[in-house]
């Protein structure tokens, strides 16, 4: 049974998933875990050092520190606690992506389109979670802005799990869970970690049958076949 050969990002994100994405979370379970045993209270510390780790290793010193930046930059605009101004800040951000002086330059950083492509989709993210941080950090009073320091922004904007394509969790809900104290227990982890292991495995394999039995992208890339095909067919 033949695949789809259209569907390009599921491609990608197998190939670099094989290689590397794959191996990087295995290494952020472990931090976790054992950061969690050793050094509980410097936990999300620990995590924004192996997430600048893992940035650094896959985008290298140039998309890290772009990220950095954008970060930084983001962070610098929210202290004049303004959400319109917040608003503009990440429209600007994600529009240099888009400048040809800019793509060009950065195409020359790396020796392929496919990690190009990464320091794309991972910036335009990191986008969505700078801009979650410095609304919040906006609408949160004096009191409350304790928490929304520079160092907090960056464990949320370097959490790997949800670095290169989410999903968006918003920062109160991302400290909220990273200050939590709970009891270490094995079988509890061990339980989680079984059953999360079965549901990635469900989905990637319903997500592979779909792509061997429905040529979804190959269609609509195709006009011939979409005209030709009756309207109870499309639906």
């Amino acid at each position: 049974m033949l695949q789809d050969p259209m569907d390009f990002e599921w491609s990608y994100w197998i190939e670099w998933g094989r290689e590397r994405i794959l191996w990087l979370l295995a290494g952020h379970l472990l931090v976790s875990q054992v950061s969690r045993l050793l050094v509980e209270k410097y936990k999300p510390w620990c995590l924004m050092v192996y997430g600048m780790a893992a940035c650094w290793l896959l985008l290298g010193i140039k998309g890290f520190a772009v990220i950095l930046l954008h970060a930084a930059i983001s962070f610098a605009v929210a202290q004049f606690q303004l959400s319109l101004l917040t608003w503009l800040c990440s429209l600007i951000l994600l529009s240099t992506l888009r400048i040809p002086a800019v793509e060009e330059t950065k195409r020359k950083w790396y020796d392929s389109e496919n990690e190009y492509y990464l320091l794309l989709f991972t910036v335009s993210v990191r986008c969505l979670f700078c801009t979650s941080f410095s609304l919040e950090y906006c609408w949160h009073a004096p009191a409350q802005k304790s928490s929304h320091s520079f160092p907090w922004m960056l464990a949320y904007v370097f959490y790997y799990p949800t670095f290169h394509n989410g999903p968006l969790m918003n920062f109160d809900e991302f400290s909220k869970q990273m200050r939590r104290q709970e009891a270490f227990s094995v079988k509890t982890n061990l339980r989680i970690l079984i059953v999360g292991i079965i549901r990635i495995f469900f989905w990637w394999c319903l997500a592979e049958l779909m792509i061997h039995l429905m040529y979804i992208h190959a269609l609509y890339s195709s006009a011939l076949p979409l005209e030709s095909a009756s309207y109870w067919a499309l639906g």
